[in-house]
């Protein structure tokens, strides 16, 4: 293992960069049937999976500010693969028919990903990986 400049703590940041670039690209190229960024194919693949969930709790679960999903689902609902209704002061959000048709391109292209990060990593790897990460992330 490289040693780091702990006066800098170089690691931590430019190691987790570099990780989070390459998942990216692995995540790109996964989610490119879709013709949409990894960020909007698990969006819809959540609203898929609990429709009517709300703006606040779909952050929660992906891990995204408010005003990132409120980006997301307006891209969304410009490709007519999402609408919102309002319920008083809850606001939902739905798959449209057009959106519901991805479901198993969106499902293939999630099985193409783990596939590929897994052949790489290796599954047991991969999931303790993600496991640990996000046991971190919420420490932090």
């Amino acid at each position: 293992m490289k040693s780091c400049d702990s006066t800098y703590n170089k690691c931590l940041y430019f190691s987790s960069q570099a990780l989070a670039r390459k998942v990216e690209k692995l995540a790109i190229e996964s989610w490119k049937p879709t013709g949409l960024s990894p960020s909007h194919a698990y969006l819809m693949l959540l609203v898929l999976r609990e429709p009517g969930i709300q703006p606040t709790l779909a952050g929660e679960q992906l891990q995204l500010t408010p005003s990132t999903i409120t980006r997301l689902v307006e891209k969304l609902e410009e490709k007519k693969l999402l609408i919102r209704t309002n319920e008083g002061k809850l606001t939902n959000i739905y798959p449209t028919p057009k959106g519901k048709a991805m479901q198993e391109l969106l499902n293939s292209c999630l099985k193409n990903f783990y596939e590929s990060y897994s052949a790489i990593l290796g599954k047991e790897n991969s999931s303790r990986m993600v496991a640990d990460m996000n046991t971190l992330t919420d420490k932090l």
